[in-house]
This record gives structure tokens, C-alpha cells and sequence, in this order.
């Protein structure tokens, strides 16, 4: 396959398939057996949980930073030629981004230790899809304007970049109540990829300048490289006519999610620790960890140096032999600035996130049901009580390829008994100054339900929204009788 093919499906599912991550909502918010995987070190009242499995915990986000599709696709008698030009090619920058991620709970199990009733162990599975795509904004303008009339300017090839992956997640953690103040957990993980997709080291840049022999004199220096693992042979199946290529791909992407894909491991730590009786500040590090390449690899890289003005032709001796000096032309420009596709094994790290927060209970503390079913009372603090009403504040980043990447949240929490909680939460990011979310957990005896969405202003509208975010699940939990 040509490069210049491949730079499309991966810009195009770069930028079109694709993360926010950011669950602020979720994040110590102890009455969901989920919020384990946000902070290994949460504290933790349950006695058992069972996540539903597939249902247990499903989200999705997904958003731009620099176009809504309601500038592209409003029915407002702007010509979409011209609004494509505006808003897209002269609108966005190189640091824009259309990002997006899913992930699906497989299984989803915790239990407190017999032997210690400090510590608690939880495991299980699940699958993520996470892909993000910069807007490679001097491309499009060389493709767009040319490079006539852009003398001296140097179109950035680090503007392309875009990474993506599918895989299934392996893991089991330990939480620990170290004191009446402090809790700490752990989590390992493997991971087992089923595809994946990498271009984010690019460097050079081409620039058109006056020439000396002719008008114009083109430079180009780059060293451009696409790394993909996952992907041929999904393509080698769906080009082969002699086989069902429905049940061909559920057989190699079933063996890839069962531990048989390219593999990789991490870990996630985490604390929640008490500064006074009313007074509880978190913080976590999730998905430290890198996957190893070296299954159905694909690389491909344009790496090298070339100056020319084109075509010398002196008429009309060089009449007869134009095809040849084109031919020499060209071959002299693949021996500096050669094309080469390849298969070395290549490592990815994972898109580390960080999360703390600072939160004060006030109101009434909540006392425990009659026949209880609590070791404490669920969502308390360590030292096993609730109280009706929680505010605070939450801080999140991820390591992105354009650098680290912030949220900022507040939030209030509402608790009604050990029945239901309330959460809403105000974040500031790259995505919106505006995002108000919601999220609901309800107990109704041993099952919980939850559901959570962000940016609720946007709902009214999604196709003028730039981020929109859902989670839900379904548990059944026990906290055991006294």
C-alpha cells in the first residue's frame, strides 16, 4: 500500500474515531464499586461486589477542541465550501484535537480479605478503545493553497500527529487500610492489544524558495514515520474472498483480547488519606505502563534530505529525452528522501492519567440502616461514617503527545440516607469553559445503578456541542450484617 494511502486511514480514523477520559464524576465517588478504578487506594465499605458483566460499566466520551459540526453542517446558507475554508483550514490550529474513547467492564469482582477486614482485593477485564488526532494544520494548507504563492514559508511535518488503540485490560488490585487517616491500594494490569496505530515523532518540513536555474527551488527534510501493529492482517482477511470474513475476524480479534494479542503491562496507585474528621484529599496514578509490538508490525517512514528546482531542458536538444531525465529525476529523489515500509518491533506507553481532589463533608451524618448490611455506612470516610453532603474540588491530567493535558472540576455531592447520591460537577478544560455534569448512584437493596453524564448544556444541542460524555452500570453489592 502506497504511504500516501496510509497517511489517510490513519488521519481519518485518527481524527475522526477518536479522548477526554476524564471521568470527574466518578472519581471518589465511593458508592460505586467503579470509582475503584480510579483510585486503587479509595476507601472502600463494601463487603463484596459483582459487577453484571458487559453491563456493569459502560462510557463513552468523545470531543473536539476547535470544531462543532453545526460549523460545517448548519443550514444557514453559507456555501459548506466556503465554511470548510473558514472554520477548517484557516479556523483550527495545529493543537486542536478530535479525541474519543469507549470502554466495556468484561467482569468486574471485589471481596474484603477473611483473614484482614483492612484489606480489600478486586479484579477483572475490560475492553478500550482510545484514539486522538491533532489537526495537522500545514498540510492541509499545503494541500489546499499550494506552495506557489507560499514562498519561504515552512510547511511543520510535526503537525501530523495521531495515535490510537483497541485492547483488552487484565487486572487485580489491593486496598489497604493502612489507619483511621490513611488508605492505599494498588493495581496490576495486562494488557493485550488488538490494534494499534502510532504517528506522533515526526519531524522536518518543506519550503518552496526562488531558485537560481529555474523560478522555484523546493526543500524538503523529513523524517515521517507510521507505526501499526494489529491491522494487516484484519486486512489480508477482509480481501479474501474464500473465506467468511465476519466469523475470520471474530476468531483473530477474540484470540488477540484473550491474552494472544501484542502484550504489554502497568500498574495503578493511589490514597485517600484523611486530614481531619471532615476533611479527605485523594490522588491517584492510573495506567503507568507501556505495551510490546511485535505481532502482523507495520512501519512506514519518508526519512531524508532533497533540494531541486525541477527539470533542467535545454530546447531543442532535450526534446527526445524528457522521459528519461524525468525518470532520473524521480530516482534521484527516492535515493534522498526514500519511502520505506518495514516490520521492526516498536513499544507504546499508555496514556498515564492523574487525578486528585480535596473534599469537606458537612450536614448531618447519616446513620446506618436498621438490620444493617454495612461494615460502616457506604460512600464514608475512614473512619466509617457519612455525612450528608460533600464539596470540593478535583484535579485531572493525561500525558497527551502534544504534552500534558488538564482538567480542572468542582463539585458538590448529595447523599439521601444510604438510598441514593447525587453529584454534579463544573469542569474547565481544553473542550469547554461550560461543562456541568450529573451523576446518580442508587441503592435499591443489594443492586446499584448508576448513571452519569458531563456537559449537560450540550445535550440541547449536540451538533453545536464539542464534548459529550455517558457512563452507567449495574452492580450487586454487599456490605454484610455486623
Amino acid at each position: 500500500m502506497r504511504l500516501r494511502n496510509i497517511f489517510i486511514i490513519v488521519l481519518l480514523f485518527g481524527c475522526f474515531f477518536v479522548n477526554s477520559q476524564n471521568k470527574q464524576l466518578l472519581y471518589d465517588f465511593n458508592e460505586v464499586p467503579q470509582a475503584l478504578l480510579l483510585n486503587p487506594g479509595m476507601k472502600t465499605s463494601f463487603k463484596w461486589y459483582a459487577g453484571v458483566p458487559l453491563i456493569s460499566g459502560f462510557s463513552f466520551q468523545a470531543g473536539s477542541s476547535g470544531l462543532k459540526s453545526n460549523d460545517l453542517f448548519a443550514n444557514d446558507g453559507v456555501d459548506f465550501n466556503t465554511k470548510f475554508r473558514e472554520k477548517v483550514i484557516y479556523g483550527m490550529d495545529f493543537s486542536d484535537e478530535l479525541s474519543g474513547t469507549y470502554q466495556v467492564e468484561l467482569l468486574n469482582i471485589g471481596f474484603r480479605s477473611k483473614n484482614n477486614e483492612d484489606i480489600f482485593y478486586s479484579f477483572g477485564a475490560y475492553n478500550e478503545g482510545d484514539a486522538i488526532g491533532y489537526f495537522f494544520k500545514d498540510y492541509a494548507l499545503l494541500a489546499y493553497e499550494g506552495n506557489t504563492n507560499n514562498l519561504n514559508k515552512k510547511f511543520d511535518l510535526n503537525h501530523l500527529k495521531t495515535r490510537g488503540e483497541i485492547l483488552n485490560v487484565y487486572h487485580f488490585g489491593i486496598n489497604k487500610k493502612i489507619s483511621n487517616e490513611l488508605t492505599m491500594g494498588f493495581r496490576a494490569k495486562v494488557y493485550s492489544s488488538l490494534l494499534n496505530f502510532t504517528s506522533t515523532k515526526n519531524k522536518g518540513y518543506f519550503v518552496t524558495t526562488q531558485g537560481d536555474d529555474n523560478l522555484l527551488e523546493s526543500t524538503l527534510e523529513a523524517d515521517v514515520e507510521i507505526k501499526t501493529s494489529g491491522v494487516f492482517e484484519l486486512k489480508d482477511i477482509i480481501d479474501d474472498d474464500s473465506q467468511a470474513n465476519g466469523a475470520a475476524i471474530s476468531s483473530v480479534l477474540g484470540k488477540r483480547a484473550l491474552l494472544g494479542g501484542n502484550l504489554g503491562v502497568g500498574f495503578d496507585l493511589g490514597f485517600t488519606y484523611n486530614i481531619d474528621e471532615r476533611t479527605v484529599f485523594t490522588g491517584s496514578l492510573i495506567d503507568v505502563g507501556f505495551i510490546y509490538h511485535s505481532k502482523d508490525v507495520r512501519t512506514y517512514s519518508v526519512k531524508g534530505f532533497a533540494s531541486t528546482e525541477g527539470l533542467e531542458v535545454r530546447l531543442p536538444e532535450d526534446l527526445n529525452s524528457t522521459e528519461d531525465q524525468w525518470r532520473t529525476f524521480v530516482d534521484d529523489l527516492e535515493d534522498l528522501v526514500p519511502y520505506e515500509e518495514g516490520s521492526d518491533n516498536y513499544i507504546t506507553f499508555r496514556p498515564t492519567k492523574f487525578y486528585t481532589s480535596i473534599r469537606r463533608d458537612f450536614g448531618k451524618e447519616i446513620e446506618s440502616k436498621e438490620a444493617c448490611y454495612c461494615t460502616s455506612t457506604s460512600g464514608g470516610n475512614n473512619r466509617g461514617r457519612v455525612y450528608k453532603n460533600s464539596y470540593g474540588a478535583q484535579l485531572y491530567a493525561i500525558n497527551r503527545p502534544r504534552g500534558p493535558q488538564a482538567a480542572l472540576s468542582a463539585f458538590y455531592q448529595h447523599r439521601l440516607g444510604n438510598v441514593m447520591s447525587l453529584k454534579t460537577t463544573y469542569t474547565i478544560d481544553k473542550f469547554s469553559y461550560t461543562n456541568i455534569g450529573l451523576g446518580a448512584s442508587l441503592q435499591a437493596g443489594p443492586v446499584n445503578m448508576y448513571l452519569m453524564a458531563d456537559n449537560l448544556i450540550g445535550y440541547s444541542n449536540l451538533a453545536n456541542s464539542k464534548y459529550a460524555s455517558v457512563q452507567f452500570g449495574l452492580n450487586i453489592i454487599s456490605w454484610g450484617k455486623k
